[in-house]
């Protein structure tokens, strides 16, 4: 059975911001697959290049101070960088679409709601007014605005922020494109409209057969609707995978910090504190030498992560990680080695309940009671070493 082919093909990506101050290197060098059908995910801090990415895919980064230097945007194997005006016009909006950040901004306030998602329809389809109408109100109650043949005749200021992403949603289906790109849709709305509006999202994508790429500073988010996903920093792509993967395999010390700093409902009570990324973002006017998280990162040699800037090594088939470490046996983020070694109290409380169980594990002498023992693993690790090679964290 032949492998699909892929829907969009980003390959070696580099888009630069030329500005008084100098050139700001916003995507540099990035490359990614979306398949038909699938949900691929982009993570990573705010001004990763996340944002930016989208907007090069759809022609719609501000020239000048913007400038595409180099790649290529593959849409169905045609190169979207060499594509004209009225080709690029004619695939936005109708095969690619885009959930922007903020509806308030994205929405005309002098239009209605149903005016807006007309117009889309009838700019790409030979349809009748009263056609691109009923189009909206179709695509409104899909989304699950209430009431959404009056609801079309409000303006954006008459919708609660939920419902404004909503119709940006209804907006963005209207005319079953191929390929939808989300993003930050849940930003500033409250974590019971999130899921709402996620769950809107999926359905849509069912209902219209589109793929997503949804872009997000969340893991959480992505957690339970991406298939893959790339996790980006200073520009570049630093870990890929399946999101099995990423969450329960990390390879990238950036990953394990994001997913160090999320709560979790499964640990128990007194178990290891949230450990945030230190330091901030790098300027992309003058990024690090080396590895781009290495000035952030705790398990910095201080030699070659700060001289030779890590390509991204290919794991497996489909799995990536930018880090000079990443096949080193041993190399286990912080939640993998504390799962690891609560297992192996495990085995030491078997082997003090029933030495007959497990007599060939050496017992310590002040073997601990149960109940200390995430507390005392948690601070045991965080002052551990990787194993595999000698390497401290930094205060």
């Amino acid at each position: 059975m032949t492998e699909p082919e892929p829907l969009l093909s980003v390959r070696d990506l580099r888009t630069h911001f030329h500005t008084d101050a100098g050139v700001v290197k916003a995507v540099d060098g990035v490359s990614f697959d979306v398949m038909p059908g699938e949900v691929f995910g982009i993570v990573g801090e705010s001004g990763s290049g996340k944002s930016i990415t989208a907007m090069s895919i759809l022609g719609l980064v501000p020239m000048p101070p913007g400038r595409i230097e180099s790649g290529e945007i593959l849409w169905k194997g045609t190169d979207l960088l060499s594509a004209t005006d009225a080709d690029l016009r004619r695939i936005r909006g109708k095969e690619i679409s885009m959930i922007f950040q903020d509806p308030m901004t994205s929405l005309n306030p002098v239009y209605t709601i149903g005016q807006q998602i007309a117009e889309i329809v009838r700019v790409h389809n030979d349809v009748s007014k009263q056609e691109a109408r009923d189009r909206a109100i179709e695509m409104l109650e899909l989304v699950g605005i209430p009431r959404p043949e009056q609801r079309a005749n409000d303006y954006p200021h008459q919708f609660s922020g939920g419902m404004r992403q909503r119709a940006m949603i209804a907006m963005a289906i209207a005319c079953d494109p191929d390929l939808l790109i989300a993003d930050e849709p849940t930003t500033a709305l409250d974590v019971t409209i999130q899921a709402q509006i996620l769950e809107v999202l999926q359905h849509a994508s069912e209902e219209t057969n589109s793929s997503i790429i949804l872009i997000t500073h969340d893991l959480g988010v992505v957690a339970g609707m991406a298939d893959r996903v790339a996790v980006m920093y200073a520009g570049q792509i630093v870990e890929t995978g399946a999101i099995d993967e990423i969450f329960y395999e990390p390879r990238m010390p950036y990953t394990w910090g994001l997913l160090e700093s999320i709560p979790r409902l499964d640990q128990r009570r007194g178990g290891r504190r949230l450990q945030p990324i230190s330091g901030s973002p790098p300027s992309m006017l003058r990024p690090p030498s080396g590895c781009r998280f290495h000035p952030r990162c705790p398990y910095s040699d201080g030699d070659r992560c700060v001289s030779d800037e890590p390509s991204l090594i290919e794991l497996r088939f489909d799995r990536q990680a930018r880090c000079h470490y990443a096949l080193q046996p041993g190399w286990y983020s912080p939640g993998e080695r504390l799962a690891v070694a609560e297992v192996e109290w495990d085995v030491l409380i078997v082997a003090a309940t029933d030495r007959s169980a497990a007599p060939d594990v050496d017992l310590p002498d002040d073997l601990a009671a149960r109940e200390q023992v995430p507390e005392t693993l948690a601070d045991a690790l965080t002052a551990s070493q990787k194993p595999g090679r000698r390497r401290s964290r930094k205060s």
